[in-house]
This record gives structure tokens, sequence and C-alpha cells, in this order.
């Protein structure tokens, strides 16, 4: 258990300008999730908290996991969410001689809460919702029912829906989204809605509704399909960002589930290659430097927690989660966070003025973040590009390299900041050789990419 919680600094609230989280005490949060859907529903206590541990150390902060993913599979004690597929009778009784579906629920929040994590919990797939046509009114009270069982818990996040349409059961989501908000009014919430889509199409204008929610995975661009318009942003994921910002009024906005690290492109095609550690990372940059609070994070083996036992599991998974923990994806999550929070937080936006020439295309495209004293321009493929500098305060620039897969960074000197510039990353050309140029008002003394924000 950690000495220092971070809802110590208050609860979570949306920053003045819209665009990013931070803790009542003015705090920054950078989001950075797991996704861990099947937990409730496939792993003991021990299990579950030897994965919330693992992640606490990889620098995770938040964990996405569904409270229910399909009403009749038993859980790892033998217990199913609801008796008689009702979702008016939980299967919450106390008792010495076994554990509930959701005593055991609380125990795995209480869990992450002792671990120092957030959890971003879907109240029920929308899958459960379409088979089972749940009707507003039962939402609404089952929404009232979890809104009060976990209203007195720091580390909850709410994330209605559940792979699902909007346009899907509207009232469903609607009632079940503001009796959550009435019944507990401190915790945030946002709708996870169905591939390729984003939730600012249905519901951005809603008072329930903190932050925006998109799910740019799993299709690559060889997947886009002419005849299926929300295939055509491909691996762009930074496409859905970029409209989030275009709508009033400002709300944040996150990449929810991305392609994951070893699924199959397109999730349902065993024989088409697998997403890679550099793959999971460029959706991370592309994100957060597109303007995204934070980013979540995914594995196909640790988000159902499959185990060899069960021989080929959804996606082609024949990898255990206890060993697909330790990934290069997973690992390499927290350099993002860390140089995120490197530098000053609110003010970092997305600018695309310094860039000299076209951004690039698909791979090769350029990103560039520019606040009051620094910027920072991310390339996936290693490629040589030019800034205009004088975008930002100082005289001087002080430059650095800063390696996305080992989180090292490399001090280049000082250069004037005025004209322009070529930057030439370390490596040569290559998609995976990415690279994020930092450039700092050099009197302003920042320690290199990635440490604590304190001058060095």
């Amino acid at each position: 258990m950690l000495n220092k919680m971070p809802w110590n600094n208050g609860k979570l609230t949306v920053t003045d300008n819209g665009r990013y989280l931070r803790h009542a005490d003015g705090t920054p949060f950078f989001w950075l999730g797991d996704t861990a859907w099947l937990l409730l529903k496939r792993t003991t206590r021990e299990q579950a908290l030897a994965y919330f541990r693992d992640r606490r150390t990889k620098g995770f902060n938040v964990i996405q996991i569904m409270l229910v993913h399909d009403l009749v599979t038993e859980n790892a004690y033998g217990r199913v969410p609801f008796r008689e597929l009702d979702l008016d009778q939980p299967d919450a009784e106390e008792s010495d001689t076994y554990v509930s579906y959701w005593s055991f629920a609380d125990e795995v929040i209480g869990m992450a809460e002792r671990e120092g994590l957030y959890v971003a919990l879907v109240p029920v797939w929308g899958s459960v919702v379409e088979h089972y046509s749940t009707d507003a009114e039962t939402a609404e009270r089952y929404g009232t029912w979890l809104g009060n069982r976990y209203k007195n818990r720091p580390n909850v996040i709410w994330l209605n829906g559940g792979d699902i349409r909007g346009s899907d059961n509207t009232q469903v989501w609607l009632r079940m989204g503001s009796a959550i908000r009435e019944a507990a009014p401190e915790h945030l919430m946002t709708f996870h809605p169905y591939g390729r889509t984003d939730s600012s199409r249905w519901f951005h204008d809603e008072e329930w509704l903190d932050f925006n929610m998109f799910q740019s995975g799993h299709r690559s661009y060889a997947q886009m399909e002419e005849s299926n318009p929300d295939t055509l942003i491909g691996e762009d994921n930074w496409r859905f960002v970029q409209a989030d910002w275009a709508i009033m009024p400002a709300k944040p906005t996150i990449d929810g589930e991305p392609s994951y690290e070893d699924i199959p492109h397109g999730l349902h095609f065993p024989g088409a290659p697998r997403w890679t550690a550099d793959d999971v990372r460029r959706y991370a940059y592309w994100a957060v430097f597109a303007g995204a609070f934070g980013h979540t994070y995914g594995h196909n083996a640790v988000m159902q927690f499959h185990t060899e036992e069960r021989g080929i599991g959804a996606y082609d998974c024949l990898r255990s989660w206890n060993d697909a923990l330790d990934d290069d994806g997973a690992a390499q999550m927290v350099h993002l966070k860390e140089l995120i929070l490197s530098r000053p937080f609110e003010e970092r936006m997305p600018n695309e003025t310094a860039i000299c020439g076209d951004p690039g295309y698909r791979y090769d495209r350029l990103f560039v973040n520019l606040g009051s004293s620094h910027m920072m321009a991310y390339i996936y493929s290693g490629r040589p590009f030019n800034l205009q500098l004088g975008q930002f305060s100082g005289l001087r620039a002080a430059a650095w390299w800063y390696n996305p897969r080992s989180g090292e960074s490399e001090f280049l000197g000082e250069l004037a900041n005025e004209g322009i510039h070529e930057f030439v990353p370390p490596g040569g050309r290559a998609p995976g050789n990415d690279w994020v140029l930092v450039l700092d008002d050099a009197e302003k003394g920042f320690a290199a990419p990635g440490q604590s924000l304190i001058p060095r």
C-alpha cells in the first residue's frame, strides 16, 4: 500500500481550458490506463492483487474493468452478477460461507484503491443490453444502485456504454448515466463506444459526460473499406482527437481502446499480422500529441486474462496473461506519462504552425506540441524534419532527443530560438525508430525530459 494516494490531492476535475484532467488542488493528472476487461470474471483475489501491483509498478494509474461482461458465466468463485438474469436482483449478499459476485467486486475495487489505482468501471457491457433487451427504467434503477454502492470510493471513474453505438439503446445509456451521476456526483464519467466511433457523436452535450472517449482499434490501413465509412480513419487515431477539439464546449478526449498489443489486425483474422510494441507506442504518442489528455493501453492476453489451459482464446490468443504482463509495449507506456509531466502540463497544445512544409502522411506524419516555454515534436518513422523556431519564450533553446522506447534522453546543446532548423533523429529512417525532439527556453533550466518538473 502506498503512503500517499493520488486522491489525497483532491478529486479529479477537468482543467479550466476543458482539455485535460487535474486534481482539485491543481496537481496534473495524466491518465495512463490499462485494459483489464475480464478481471472480475476470470481472476481470484490473489491474481487480481498481483495484476494491480504489476501495473502500478509499470506506471499505470487507471485500470479499465467491466463490472458485468455477461449474465451467465460464473466468476472464479462460481458466482454470477444477478439472480434470474435480472439487473434488479444483484448477487450482493454478505455471507461467511461464500463470496457473492458483488462482494468480490467490492474487494477488487478496494485492492486497487490500496494500490493507488483508479478503476474505470463499465456498468454493463453493451452486448448484454442488446441481447436481453434491457429497458431504460431497469437501467436507471441499476445505475442508481451502482452509484450508491460506490459513491464513497475515491478511485472510481465510470465508463457508460461498452463497445456499442450510442444510437443503439440510447435511452438506456442516457438514463443510466444520469442515475449514476445523481447518486455519485463526485465521480467522472464518459461513454465507451463501438470500434472506430466516438462518444461525442451522441453524448457530447450530456451533463453526465465529463470527457469524451473513442475506440480507434483495431483495423489497419490495409483493412479500410470504402463501403464502411467508420473504417476509413484506418490507423490515424489522432483524427478522432482533432475532431473532438473542434467541438464546443471543450471537453477532454482520450483513446480508450486503441489496437491492442499482440492482437491480429482487424481482430477477427487469425492469420493477419499482430500489433507490436512499436504500433501501440505510436497510437499512444499520436493521440496525446494531437491533444488527448492521456491514453489507454491494451494487450490481447491481459485484457481477457487468458491462460494456456483455456486453449485458443478470443482473437486467436494463445498466451498466458501472466507472461504477457511484461511485453515491451506495456513497459514502455510509462515513458510517455513521464515525458508529458516533465514540462508545464496545462499549457501543452497541439500546434502545426511550427512545421515547415507538409506534416507528412501516415507513418511519416509529424506531431508538434507547443507551450509558452517549450516545444515537443514526435516522429514515428525517424525521418528528418524542419521546424520554425521562435514560437516559445527565450532567445536560446535547449535541445534534447527523447527515446520513447527507453525513456532516455540525450542533450544536444543550445541553439538560437529563431529561424528554420532541420532535425535528424538518431538511427536512420525506419518505422518504429520513433523519437521526440524537446526544445526548451534555455533560461528555464528544465531537467532532462522524463524527469520531474524541477529546475536542473
